[in-house]
């Protein structure tokens, strides 16, 4: 459902009302039906396994209750929508725990919404991966854009650029490296993924001329990942590293910082990104935007991230699928 208030339901019903002309598997929504019963037909369904019959006439909703639909003002986030954001987190979950549902798309939700309503984790990404969790295994999620031909995943995610090194320590790093190597063979189906590092710093550090972190922490990783059979480069420069994935000499790079690897992206497709979570027992992918409540509020959204993501998420679990038949 993603933040009711924000561009969800509109760019979930013209990805629906897209369905024919694109193609795509068909899905459903958890979500109050009061969110798009006025835009679109609707079928409230009882269980996954309704909407393929509903979904060439009407949109499926399997409906969660949402306190406070009756006044919803599109474009004013409200901290009690919090709860049925999060049950429509946690039952999409359930669902592909249960192979119920192939995978998991979430459309924005804004943090502070729920940071006000007591949510516990820092956002999507680390709930899900604590609903995937057993008593005996803390998943460690990595974060991979995909978009412009480019797929990078980051080593760091929300941190201030000043605390990054308190988070690229060798063991995150190999943490990281082993995920994305395991996620490129498992659910995009590379029988050798071809990895590179970035460099933190300009020039990659430039033999510890300008920076030593590439000398001292990213290259002794790398060095030891290849010994144990990964194609990873040591840190590539970050103002070629990109150019370098694009014309075919990596299939992904892992970039050290947020921003390093959103940029370039973004810069390339900016409405197309797609974010998707590896590391976790499921397929979860989405738009790579947040929840635009201006745009929301003009009736303005557009759907091309969200389409993506759906699109996304079908070829990464029919891959995943395949593999382990």
């Amino acid at each position: 459902m993603g933040d009711p208030a924000g561009c969800g339901p509109q760019i979930t019903v013209k990805a629906w009302e897209q369905r024919e002309a694109l193609g795509f598997s068909p899905f459903f929504v958890l979500a109050d039906p009061k969110l798009y019963a006025a835009s679109v037909p609707i079928a409230e369904i009882s269980s996954p396994d309704e909407a393929m019959d509903a979904f060439g006439a009407a949109l499926p909703v399997l409906p969660i209750e949402l306190s406070g639909a009756d006044a919803l003002q599109t474009g004013t986030p409200r901290s009690e929508y919090a709860s049925a954001i999060t049950r429509s987190i946690s039952k999409a979950t359930q669902f592909c725990l249960s192979g119920k549902a192939a995978a998991v798309v979430t459309n924005p939700i804004n943090k502070a919404v729920l940071y006000d309503a007591g949510f516990q984790f820092p956002g999507h990404t680390e709930y899900i991966a604590d609903l995937c969790s057993t008593g005996e295994t803390n998943l460690k999620p990595v974060m991979m854009l995909v978009g412009g031909g480019l797929r990078v995943a980051l080593a760091s995610i929300h941190v201030p650029l000043m605390r990054v090194l308190d988070h690229l320590t060798p063991q995150t790093l190999i943490e990281t490296s082993k995920i994305t190597h395991n996620a490129l063979v498992e659910r995009f189906g590379l029988a050798s993924p071809r990895i590179a590092f970035s460099g933190l710093n300009p020039h990659a550090g430039e033999d510890g001329t300008i920076g030593t972190e590439e000398r001292d922490i990213i290259n002794p990783v790398a060095s030891s990942l290849r010994a144990e059979g990964l194609n990873i480069s040591d840190a590539r420069p970050g103002d070629t590293v990109f150019h370098e994935a694009l014309s075919g000499e990596y299939d992904a790079v892992i970039a050290m910082t947020h921003d390093q690897g959103l940029i370039p992206v973004k810069t390339l497709d900016m409405w197309g990104g797609v974010n998707t979570t590896l590391g976790l027992p499921i397929v979860r992918t989405s738009p790579d935007h947040g929840t635009a409540y201006d745009a929301a509020a003009q009736g303005a959204c557009r759907p091309d991230s969200l389409i993506a993501a759906l699109k996304l998420a079908a070829d990464l679990a029919s891959i995943q699928r395949t593999a382990h038949d």
